[in-house]
């Protein structure tokens, strides 16, 4: 025996659009929550160091921390790729800040993680002053001082 299907008492799907918007938002202020316990872990085992450290201990204490997986966020030579990618495509030299921004929009995430922004500014930099070395990319100053990327 078939079991018959009921049809959707609204077409417009908005009691699951909600449901969603409402999950959505629920996430997002979870995650907000995470960030600012890990913030507040991190100052708490600062200030354990700092006490460590005043009452005399000597010793390694990143030798005492366990080991943590390597989070690889890019593989083998796609960052570089991908900000050489985003070098071309410019009217104009880049800050590394705003080709780490066009790298977040672009794979879609969160461009409002100002931690990640950050990491991935570092990153850029990193990526590119090897190549600043060889020829293959400048860097010139803006009006307010900042190094700007672009394609020799």
């Amino acid at each position: 025996m078939q079991k018959r299907l009921r049809p959707a008492r609204t077409e417009t799907f908005e009691h699951t659009i909600s449901g969603l918007l409402t999950k959505r938002r629920d996430m997002l202020h979870e995650a907000e929550r995470i960030r600012d316990r890990q913030a507040e872990i991190r100052s708490d085992v600062q200030a354990l160091d700092r006490t460590l450290s005043a009452l005399g201990f000597k010793g390694d204490i990143d030798a005492t921390m366990p080991r943590q997986k390597r989070n690889v966020i890019f593989g083998r030579g796609e960052l570089l790729r991908a900000i050489l990618d985003e070098l071309r495509d410019a009217e104009g030299p880049l800050r590394s800040r705003e080709i780490a921004q066009a790298l977040i929009a672009v794979r879609g995430e969160d461009p409002r993680d100002q931690k990640y922004i950050a990491d991935l500014t570092r990153r850029v930099g990193k990526a590119l002053r090897p190549l600043r070395v060889v020829g293959s990319v400048a860097t010139i100053k803006d009006s307010s001082g900042c190094s700007m990327w672009k394609l020799s």
